[in-house]
């Protein structure tokens, strides 16, 4: 397969003639180091009107270091950008807006003590004959935009109090309210059902025909096959090729993103289990989830499965002491527990890695070690009442080297990793915990196909060696494939547990559907 962008011995930049349609944007030369870390190097791009086109790679490739030196959010140390044939400078993320280039970030930049109406028109807002914001106003063009893309969210509600799918939702909207030529869309959906990703497809397909270009970055193969006309691949910060969508299989994608086959995405052990580690009986949370019954054994992967707001996060929360339980009992090793505090359950060996590693999950502007080791200064690093610095510094290096996480040092900021790459980070506080009991959340959200077949690597082998493992997932695939028993939930109840051999996507669906 020969792609019809890539690398040329001559350095030259030329397109071959299949890349038709008129040029929007083209990045050439375009190089990016870091402390430590070469994260672009001469690469190139290109996008036409009326077009989505995917950006592929591992955690670490530079999709989003590109896109964010489209976005102005830092400038590249050389190489050129030219918008609809001019070369131009996007010095910051209000030149790039001017220049009508727009960007739906990975991590929600929106503020969550605001209401979604002044979120979406921030530094725009609509202002009265005395010079003050119109409220109202701002009002009614949030609901005529929402109106226009469909979207159901109250303009006066509190970004605070949305879950993350609409405030997924809310991002998006913004973005598109800024009427750009360009949109980038930087793992839009998340957060989104499947429901809900359909919708945004539908309004993809509508911008494309106003003649918008986008830019999509999505480890969600299905979704790239589905909406891209063009296919762009990057490895370690390189330029690989651009493809036209149908002409490129799956595998090749998957091999020109990593350099190597991947044999196994779902490596399940079997491991035969006895002991019950964790019992919950008649669990309950008032007007969020009631009467929740299981058991979790010792080496057990036990799958939570349902639509997104079924209450599986809540249930996953309650466990570890967020939100405690307001009737019902939990037992570990057959010792009733009051989970009344994360603390509490952490000295209960429980871990819990969240769905969100923006808000909830990692501080982003402390560095790697910072991060890892939260949940651990207690744990075996403490020498006659003292922390012992050298002791815990070698573990988490140790667990980096582990995990692959890609970063200059233990002090580099999380916030400036890749968003797999923080996912990582977070993977490694709770084993540095040695739980045995570990709650996972969305573990692989936002990782690429290589990482997701490392971190279930891990699972698997975390539960070969005794650990009792939750894995909450959207994806049916990694439900299916890395489950001992798949608990389905909906409307906040269990509607039935599936041993793995009964457990499909019908036989889940069926359940929900009761």
């Amino acid at each position: 397969m020969q792609p019809i962008s890539g690398p040329d011995q001559d350095g030259s930049e030329a397109l071959h003639p299949q890349m038709q349609g008129e040029e929007l944007l083209r990045v050439s030369g375009i190089s990016k180091a870091f402390p430590s870390v070469r994260a672009l190097d001469d690469v190139r791009f290109e996008l036409r009107r009326g077009t989505v086109h995917a950006l592929m790679g591992e955690n670490g490739a530079g999709k989003s270091t590109l896109m964010k030196i489209l976005a102005g959010v830092i400038q590249p140390d050389e190489g050129s950008i030219y918008l609809k044939g001019r070369r131009v400078s996007l010095k910051t993320p209000l030149e790039a807006l001017g220049h009508g280039i727009a960007m739906i970030h990975q991590e929600l930049n929106l503020m969550p003590s605001m209401t979604v109406a002044e979120n979406v028109w921030i530094r725009r807002e609509p202002l009265n004959r005395l010079g003050l914001v119109d409220h109202a106003r701002m009002r009614r063009m949030t609901q005529a935009l929402f109106d226009r893309l469909n979207i159901g969210v109250d303009p006066d509600a509190r970004i605070g109090e949305l879950a993350v799918a609409s405030r997924q939702m809310v991002e998006i909207a913004k973005a598109i309210s800024y009427e750009s030529d360009v949109l980038i869309m930087d793992e839009p959906t998340s957060a989104l059902t499947e429901k809900e990703a359909d919708h945004l497809f539908e309004i993809i397909a509508d911008l494309k025909k106003s003649g918008v270009g986008i830019v999509y970055i999505s480890h969600k193969m299905d979704e790239i096959l589905k909406i891209s006309d063009d296919i762009s691949i990057f490895r370690d910060g390189k330029y690989i090729g651009t493809y036209r969508n149908g002409e490129i299989t799956r595998d090749e994608i998957v091999f020109r993103m990593v350099d190597r086959e991947l044999s196994q995405m779902f490596p399940k052990e079997n491991v035969p289990s006895a002991e019950v580690i964790l019992s919950v009986r008649e669990l309950s949370l008032e007007g969020v989830f009631r009467d929740v019954s299981f058991d979790l054994r010792a080496g057990e992967i036990l799958g939570f499965a349902g639509l997104v707001g079924a209450g599986r996060s809540n249930i996953a929360e309650t466990l570890f002491g967020v939100t405690p339980a307001t009737s019902g009992e939990i037992l570990i090793r057959n010792e009733k527990i009051a989970i009344s505090s994360p603390g509490q359950a952490i000295r209960k060996g429980v871990g819990f890695l969240t769905e969100d590693r923006g808000t909830t999950g990692s501080m982003q502007v402390l560095s790697v070690q910072e991060n890892m080791q939260v949940a651990v200064l207690q744990n075996g690093f403490t020498k006659v009442g003292f922390l012992s610095g050298s002791a815990l510094r070698d573990a988490c290096s140790d667990m980096c080297e582990r995990l692959k996480v890609k970063a200059a040092s233990l002090e580099t900021p999380v916030g400036t990793l890749s968003g797999g790459n923080q996912q990582k980070v977070l993977l490694g506080r709770w084993l540095l915990t040695r739980p045995q009991i570990l709650i996972l959340d969305e573990p692989t959200k936002g990782i690429d196909v290589g990482a997701k077949a490392e971190v279930h690597g891990l699972i698997s082998r975390m539960a070969s060696n005794g650990a009792a493992i939750i894995l909450i997932s959207s994806e049916m695939p990694e439900v299916l494939g890395m489950s001992d028993r798949v608990v389905v939930v909906h409307e906040g109840r269990i509607a039935g547990i599936l041993d793995r051999k009964d457990a499909t996507q019908v036989s889940i669906m069926e359940m929900i559907a009761r």
